[in-house]
């Protein structure tokens, strides 16, 4: 009798199935155009007018979430992990920093337990010692017996009136501190709502209320409020002026009937004139406006070709001209400033040039106090930011730069971009400003330009968990005195930023392309995970629109960077940041400039062992999105994963049959169908068009949202189409991961989609 039996071991069990992509139903369509024929078997997903197709739709989307669970269902507590790790990591403020405007500070904070922020205001003098960034609300006036703060603007309010969501879009106080005049989305119909509350008294003024408002800007001291209205296809064509308080219509000023031509209108930063920019295919124009009376007529005060960057100022009897525009009919390849008498009645009027031309120090931007003219400029690829003081004397006027009377601000190492703040103010010689890094979290900056010291007013610190309060005199830090030159003095004490280059390494190259142009390459590692030849990596790429790739830290790459990950940033051409040729080099026909340079990009970080050679994903939203996307259609097998972010995927049919609305910028950017060389070239890069047959294609997370201006449709098809034509691998999914909210207004959920992000590229690419 056996009184001791040895247990059977058990076997293992399989691990289960992978779970079957969906499969749509395919209704060929065809299309032809310039002599090409083809055929869309999945245009019924963008046939919003089907109620039969629609229906279809909601059943395909329903498959696709499941999909999505099932196969990332066995991350769920890596999901859960990292989210916790990223919420923890997302800026704590309470409030944004102060902002002096006159007598008043402006600020927004969040009150407890509520989702949106409510917009206040206190006056400056009352108990000033005890202002501080982290509670700007606290204190007490003694003498009249109440709370100091003001509250101009409570948004979660806003979303009871917008059924329950909150985002705004413009938000403009006037300069007599009196009005709030502000545009809130309706998602119902899908456009911005105008609206103007009376400060004084709290409540809403009877007019002007407007829908689909995209530009406001103020008039005669805050009596006249100005706006643009769009057309049902979204181009600003109308503007309006409203006077506050008066019972009369709003008056008409001007109207573009052309389809091509769209209107914006600005206030001067000194408030005395507007501007009135018409751009359209043909040029770009520029008019003004008396903002004493907003009634009395349009100057035209500047004309030149289409697609050009024109901002006009004012200051002391001079308009300011900030453009891109050609010289004498020769295409530069920079910004200028130029300037010119108000009273001046040649016609055409004449400009003069304020600096002289420099190849190498250009300038990116400019802003305007009553005291001074702030430039932030690019000498070779560092950043500046300098201070000439103003007026300007007319002997100095068409010098150099470096002849100037130069304030320069000292930069931590590595700043991707400087971006002016509001600076309303155009009385205080104190301008805001934010400077970005891919190794420091962002730091808004205030900078007295007659005294030349600086102060962070708020920077995240990661290493303590905690946000700098540097407002206030119990809690500022000591100033650094700025050198009264250009040239390189004494460097900005690093221990007054935030930096993490003693932990995160950020090393720039620049990448021969297939035509030996020099991409800028930014590459981002832990400096103690660092391993030749062994580490994953993440390549972001974007460029499309001239504008810069945002290469600032990201709370939410750490959590990659500490598993050892290598964040990169390929500057390709159609990009920002290298002028306007290296724009155009990378638009329309020469589109396959940007999908090439971003493909040797990534070979290089290959082949310099930076990145695994198995282990590299790419990323890109938007526009970037269809930069990976093609990328990866002309090398699929260079890539192990993707995340497309709201990507556009299908230019063939949405430039050629839009179903939302389109801007002239989409066409400049992509090409117009018309013409056969750009659509040549628009068929030869679309990533829906050229799906590899018979190719493996790496792992792809698609998201959408059904408030992208690309249709969720565009998602649906290229994923559709992509598992149709390439070979079916279990472990290269694509899957398509859809929200309904915005999730930029929403902490919960940035979080969230991050983690499910991160926690893809960890399963596909590092388990």
């Amino acid at each position: 009798m056996e009184i001791c039996k040895r247990p059977q071991a058990q076997k293992p069990q399989p691990p289960p199935a992978p779970p079957s992509p969906p499969k749509p139903p395919k209704k060929p369509v065809s299309f032809s155009l310039h002599g090409e024929s083809w055929e869309d078997e999945y245009n019924w997903m963008s046939q919003l007018n089907d109620k039969v197709a629609m229906r279809h739709m909601d059943v395909y989307m329903e498959q696709e979430e499941k999909y999505t669970e099932a196969v990332m269902s066995d991350t769920e507590r890596l999901q859960s992990k990292l989210q916790s790790e990223i919420a923890s990591r997302l800026a704590a403020e309470l409030a944004t920093p102060p902002l002096r405007w006159g007598p008043w500070l402006y600020y927004r904070r969040v009150e407890e337990g509520k989702q949106y922020t409510v917009l206040c205001r206190r006056l400056a003098k009352l108990n000033e010692e005890f202002i501080s960034n982290k509670s700007p609300s606290s204190g007490f006036d003694f003498t009249s017996g109440k709370k100091i703060e003001q509250k101009l603007l409570d948004y979660n309010q806003e979303a009871e009136r917008f059924g329950g969501y909150a985002y705004e879009e413009l938000s403009e106080v006037s300069p007599d501190h009196r009005y709030l005049a502000y545009t809130m989305y309706d998602k119902d119909n899908d456009y911005f709502k105008l609206s103007v509350r009376d400060l004084n008294f709290g409540s809403l003024c009877s007019k002007p209320q407007a829908d689909r408002v995209s530009n406001i800007a103020w008039a005669k001291d805050g009596q006249a409020l100005l706006y643009v209205v769009t057309d049902n296809k979204k181009r600003p064509f109308r503007i309006y002026c409203s006077m506050i308080g008066s019972n009369e219509e709003d008056v008409l000023i001007l109207e573009e009937p052309q389809e091509n031509v769209h209107l914006s209108v600005r206030h001067t930063k000194d408030f005395q004139y507007l501007t009135v920019n018409v751009f359209s295919t043909q040029s770009s124009k520029v008019y003004l406006i008396n903002a004493a009376d907003p009634l009395s007529g349009l100057t035209l005060v500047w004309e030149c070709e289409p697609n050009t960057h024109c901002i006009v100022e004012h200051h002391q009897g001079y308009l300011y001209l900030f453009t891109d525009a050609a010289m004498q009919g020769q295409p530069v390849d920079h910004h200028y400033l130029l300037r010119s008498p108000v009273t001046s009645s040649c016609i055409p009027r004449n400009w003069e040039n304020v600096f002289a031309n420099d190849q190498l120090l250009t300038i990116e931007d400019v802003d305007f106090c009553h005291s001074h003219l702030l430039l932030i400029v690019k000498d070779r690829q560092k950043y500046g930011l300098y201070s000439v003081s103003l007026p300007l004397s007319n002997d100095k006027v068409g010098g150099h730069l470096q002849e100037f009377n130069l304030q320069k601000l000292p930069f931590p190492d590595h700043v991707s971009q400087i971006f002016p703040g509001p600076n309303y103010d155009f009385n205080s010689s104190t301008m805001r400003f934010t400077i970005t890094s891919p190794v420091m979290p962002d730091a808004v900056v205030d900078y007295d330009l007659l005294s030349g010291q600086w102060t962070i007013v708020q920077q995240q610190n990661l290493l303590y968990e905690r946000t700098r309060v540097l407002y206030g005199s119990a809690s500022s830090t000591s100033n650094s005195r700025i050198p009264n030159n250009l040239s390189e003095n004494s460097a900005a004490d690093e221990s007054t930023w935030n930096d993490l280059s003693e932990y995160y390494a950020c090393d720039e190259y620049e990448v021969p392309s297939y035509d030996g142009a020099l991409i800028p390459l930014t590459i981002l590692y832990s400096r103690h995970r660092k391993t030749n030849g062994e580490n994953p990596g993440l390549l972001h790429g974007h460029g499309a629109y001239g504008e810069v790739l945002d290469k600032r830290w990201r709370n939410e790459m750490k959590s990659l960077l500490d598993r050892g990950w290598v964040i990169a940033y390929a500057d390709v051409r159609g990009g920002g940041g290298g002028g306007r040729k290296w724009y155009h080099d990378g638009r329309r026909t020469k589109k396959l400039n940007s999908v090439k340079d971003y493909i040797c990009c990534a070979k290089f970080l290959i082949e310099r062992e930076v990145v695994q050679e198995a282990k590299l994903a790419g990323c890109g939203y938007s526009a970037g999105g269809f930069l990976v996307a093609s990328a990866i259609n002309y090398c699929p097998d260079l890539f192990r994963a993707a995340v497309l972010k709201v990507p556009f995927l299908d230019p063939t049919h949405t430039l050629l049959l839009p179903i939302l609305p389109l801007t002239p910028d989409d066409y400049e950017e992509f090409g117009y169908p018309g013409d056969i060389e750009d659509f040549r070239s628009i068929r030869e890069c679309s990533p829906y068009d050229n799906i590899r047959k018979d190719a493996l294609y790496p792992a792809i997370l698609v998201t959408s949202s059904f408030n992208t201006r690309f249709g969720v449709w565009e998602a649906a098809k290229w994923v559709a189409r992509v598992r149709e034509y390439s070979i079916y691998d279990p472990s290269r999914p694509v899957i398509l991961n859809l929200t309904t909210d915005i999730v930029e207004e929403n902490r919960y959920l940035q979080s969230k989609e991050a983690a499910m992000e991160t926690a893809f590229l960890i399963k596909m690419v590092d388990s």
